[in-house]
Formats: C-alpha cells, structure tokens, sequence
C-alpha cells in the first residue's frame, strides 16, 4: 500500500521503515515512564479508555474521508478490526499501565525484551515464517544486552530475580500485544488513517466497562496539572503517532524485521526514566545499550539481505 497523501517532509518519512521504529520505540517508552508516574493518581483502565477516545477524536476530522470511502469494508471486517483493536489497543494498553502499579518503570521497559522472540513463535505458530539465522542472533544479541541490564552485571542478580505480579501482567500484555503484531498483516485493506481510527474507537469501547467498573469501586481519577500532560501526551505521542508509524513499519518490513526494534525501548526508557523519575545510569546500562544496538543492526542486516535474495529468486524464476 502506498504512503498516504501528506506534506512532502513526511512523505519520505513514511516510507522510511527503520526511522519510524526507532521513533516508534521512543514514544512507546515514554508512555511506560508516564504510566509509572501517575500510578495512583489515574486509575488504569480509565486512563487507557480515555487515552483511545482522546486519540480517536484527534484522529477523526483527518480520517474522515478515508472512513467514509471505506466504509464497506469496514462493515465486511467489523470482527477482524474488533480482534485488532481487543488485542492492540485496548487489552495490551490497559494490562500495561495496571502492572506498572506494582512494578517500576524500568521493569516495565525491560520487559519489553521478550516482545521480539514472542512475535517470533507468533510469527511461526500462525503463518509457519522462519527466522534467518542473522536475524535469530540479532534477537538473542539484544536480549543479552537487556539481561546485562536487568542483572545489573552480576548474574547472581539474575538467577534470584523475583519477578512480581506487575511484571506477570507486563508479560501477558506483551504475549498479547505480539499476537496483534503478527496478525497485523492480515488487516483489512482500509487507509492508514481509517484503519487506525477505527480500531482505536472499537478499543475505546470495549474499555468503557472496565472504567466504569473503576470508578463505582472507588478508583477516580485526580484531575490536575499531571493528569492534564499525562493524557496530552498519551493520546497523541504513543496512540496516533507511535500507532500509525508501526502500523506502516510493519506493512513495509514485516512484524519479525520490525520486532527487534522494540529493544530500543529500555534504551529510551531508562534515559527518560532518569530524567524523570530520578534512577541512576551505571556501567552495565552502557554495555547494555551497546548490546541492543548491535542485536538491531545484525537483524536488520539479515532481514536486508532475506528480502534480496527473494528478489534475486524471483527474478530468476524460480517458484
């Protein structure tokens, strides 16, 4: 599908796959560091349903024309786009942001680590796509790094690490999020901007029961200055920006080129987490960092070199 009319400065954006999942990343760990930072002060599942709302609002005035030409399709794969916007929007979402009141930011971010290999079994269990052997020691190059994180460099560390029920919940979202990823390729053939639109409005709606729920147990939302940049930010950085970049990154490379990219997270992560939640950055972070880069860019390289040897087969007639 090609890139949707936009300004000329993005239209060369939009079709750069490797940028947008690096700023993909970026936006994403912001949104784990906010959602630590108001843990307590917006319940969960308030927070992710007017997340979506916000974001579909946003969103609509500029889709509307995508909508109303898709509007067929939309009503022939209503139940493709519900299990799109259950499993991407609206269950991934707000199981994250109510782990992240009982584990740390950092935790979260870290955690992320498995994302790659889980749209990996995904990717093989539903579609039979294997890993090239360079992208397979890319994923497991990067994982070294976040382990090299997350045990501080002391894998003593690491064989007594407890995981708790935060971490538990950060670990389902992602095998559900994974799955979203790797079906993504089946989407319906909407526009972007009708497509994203819509799963977010489906994903808003399925979260209204939970919220409601929140609220008549007690959990309210405290409305101030915070809650005003957390939503600001929430609906526009990681919803219609980070949504609608790997949405595209996705169509353009595939969900197991694009899945090693979401170890830039704790790289992000940490920085922000620094500068807003106070931690401390230490040698093994570095070395981490180091890791993970070199992890994305081994894959990368296979997956460059996948796609030109099908070219190369293709041209040549083979079947």
């Amino acid at each position: 599908m090609p890139a949707p009319a936009l300004p000329r400065p993005l239209k060369g954006l939009f079709n750069a796959p490797y940028v947008l999942l690096c700023l993909t990343s970026l936006l994403w760990a912001g949104n784990l560091v906010l959602g630590r930072y108001v843990a307590g002060h917006v319940p969960p599942f308030t927070l992710a349903m007017l997340r979506w709302i916000g974001a579909t609002l946003i969103l609509t005035p500029f889709a509307l024309g995508q909508i109303r030409r898709d509007l067929p399709l939309i009503r022939a794969h209503f139940w493709s786009l519900l299990l799109l916007a259950g499993t991407g929007i609206s269950c991934f979402n707000a199981m994250s942001y109510y782990a992240l009141q009982y584990t740390e930011a950092l935790n979260g971010l870290l955690l992320q680590s498995m994302a790659p290999l889980l749209v990996a079994v995904w990717c093989f269990a539903l579609f039979r796509d294997r890993l090239r052997l360079g992208q397979a020691a890319g994923i497991l190059t990067s994982l070294c790094g976040v382990l090299l994180i997350i045990s501080r460099g002391d894998m003593d560390t690491l064989i007594h690490l407890k995981p708790n029920i935060g971490d538990v919940w950060i670990l389902i979202a992602l095998l559900i999020y994974a799955f979203y990823a790797a079906i993504l390729r089946t989407r319906p053939p909407l526009g972007p901007l009708s497509f994203l639109t819509v799963i977010m409005a489906l994903g808003a709606v399925l979260l209204v029961p939970f919220a409601i729920w929140e609220y008549a147990t007690g959990h309210v939302l405290t409305f101030d200055t915070r809650t005003v940049f957390v939503l600001a930010y929430v609906m526009v950085g990681p919803s219609l920006i980070a949504y609608l970049f790997f949405n595209r990154a996705v169509e353009l490379v595939g969900a197991n080129t694009a899945a090693p990219f979401l170890h830039l997270m704790p790289v992000f992560g940490t920085a922000l987490a620094i500068a807003f939640l106070g931690e401390q950055i230490a040698w093994f972070h570095l070395g981490g960092y180091a890791l993970v880069i070199t992890g994305i860019a081994l894959a990368t390289f296979a997956a460059r070199n996948g796609r030109k040897d099908t070219r190369a087969e293709g041209q040549a007639g083979a079947p």
